[in-house]
C-alpha cells in the first residue's frame, strides 16, 4: 500500500496517530512533486482533491492507524453527494496478510440521506448484495488508508472502520496534550521515532510544539 505523506496536521496530532488508538493521517502521494493533490480536516469533513488529469501518478487521502492485527468487518464513509463517487474513487484500500483490497464507492450501493449526502458502507454482506465486484478483504490487517486519485473533489465524513469513527487525534495547547499522549504506556506505543521512556516522549512532543509555534508565528 502507498504510505500517504502527512499534511497540514499539527505535530501532536501526528505523533499522536501512531499510538495504539486508531485515528485519520490526512496526506498526500504526489512522487513527482506535482502539488495538484491536497487532503485536510476541518469540522469533522476530510477535504481531498486532486487538480490534474486522473492519469497523473499522485493522490489525496488519509492513513487510518491503530487496526493493525484485526480482521476486517466493516467500513464505511458519507460524501457530500454521490456525484462525488467517481469510479471506484474515493476509495478504502485494506492491506492484509491476505494481499491488497480496493474498496470503491461503486462496489456498494449507497444510502441517500435526506440532506443529500450519501453514505457507503463496505461489508461483506453489501459487497455481494452489489454483486461483488471486488472481494471482502480477508486476513489481518496491517494498513488502511481512504484516497481519490481521480481528477476531482470529495468531502467525506463519518468515515469509520470496523464500527470506529476515524479522525485526527486530539491537538492540544500547552503540554498537558504531550504528557498524556506519554502516559500510562502510551510511549512504548510510538514507532516514528520510538522512545526509551516517557520522559524521553514527553521531551520529543514539548520540542516538537514548540518549533510549530515559531513557524506559525514567523
Amino acid at each position: 500500500m502507498r504510505k500517504l505523506i502527512p499534511v497540514a496536521v499539527a505535530a501532536l496530532a501526528l505523533a499522536c496517530a501512531a499510538t495504539a488508538g486508531a485515528a485519520l493521517v490526512p496526506g498526500v502521494y504526489d512522487p513527482g512533486n506535482t502539488g495538484c493533490v491536497t487532503s485536510s480536516y476541518n469540522d469533522g469533513v476530510l477535504h481531498l482533491a486532486k487538480n490534474c488529469a486522473t492519469s497523473t501518478n499522485a493522490s489525496a487521502g488519509a492513513d487510518i492507524t491503530g487496526l493493525d492485527g484485526q480482521t476486517f468487518q466493516s467500513a464505511s464513509f458519507t460524501l457530500a453527494n454521490v456525484g462525488q463517487c467517481q469510479g471506484g474513487s474515493p476509495r478504502f484500500n485494506v492491506t492484509t496478510s491476505a494481499g491488497l483490497f480496493f474498496l470503491g464507492c461503486n462496489n456498494v450501493t449507497p444510502t441517500v440521506n435526506a440532506d443529500g449526502t450519501a453514505t457507503y458502507t463496505f461489508t461483506a454482506a453489501s459487497l455481494a448484495a452489489a454483486g461483488q465486484r471486488v472481494p471482502t478483504p480477508t486476513g489481518t490487517i496491517s494498513g488502511v488508508s481512504v484516497l481519490i486519485d481521480v481528477q476531482g473533489t470529495a468531502d467525506l465524513s463519518n468515515i469509520t472502520v470496523n464500527g470506529q469513527l476515524e479522525k485526527p487525534a486530539p491537538t492540544t495547547e500547552g503540554g498537558h496534550g504531550f504528557a498524556a499522549a506519554c502516559k500510562d504506556g502510551g510511549w512504548k506505543s510510538f514507532t516514528a521515532p520510538s522512545f526509551r521512556n516517557q520522559g524521553q516522549c514527553v521531551s520529543y512532543m514539548a520540542h516538537h510544539k514548540t518549533h510549530e509555534h515559531e513557524h506559525r508565528d514567523r
